[in-house]
């Protein structure tokens, strides 16, 4: 998947953008080594996952991170944009439009009837930016950070 825009290219990423990918992250505030983003960009893959790249003049300026979840309470799969990134200098140029255009386009070709959006309540920027976009403050997302599995519960593993 290749598109070229306004001096753009947006790309599906590859491991030779782990280190531009760690620096966006890291502004994002998810720091993480490029040998570890590059590790996890594999395994994304491995998975039939997506991270698009948005490139001008062969530097990564922007990232997307893309899934598509199949859904037992909807007719089709969900398409889910997780996380999305532009370099600070290069922020308001249109470049995080043309990231979620792409992934639209990804989510449409593949039969996804709905796209959802994950962002911290934090980022309130963020919120007006998607909200220009099309998109609704529809629900509410809770997260647990799980440290341990507890042994006294019943596992998943003997159900089966």
């Amino acid at each position: 998947m290749k598109s070229k825009r306004r001096g753009l290219e947006i790309r599906i990423a590859e491991a030779r953008d782990a280190t531009a990918m760690s620096t966006l992250l890291g502004e994002l505030g998810f720091p993480s080594p490029a040998a570890v983003i590059s590790e996890r960009l594999e395994a994304l893959n491995v998975a039939e996952e997506k991270t698009l790249v948005a490139t001008r003049r062969g530097n990564v300026v922007g990232l997307l991170t893309l899934h598509i979840t199949p859904v037992l309470h909807r007719p089709t799969s969900v398409g889910r944009l997780t996380a999305l990134v532009v370099a600070k200098q290069e922020r308001g140029k249109g470049i995080g439009r043309a990231l979620v255009d792409a992934a639209e386009q990804f989510f449409a070709e593949r039969g996804c009837k709905l796209v959802e959006v994950t962002s911290n309540l934090r980022l309130a920027d963020t919120h007006s930016f998607y909200k220009r976009l099309g998109y609704e403050a529809t629900s509410l997302r809770f997260k647990k950070s799980l440290t341990r599995a507890n042994p006294a519960r019943l596992s998943l593993s003997s159900l089966g």
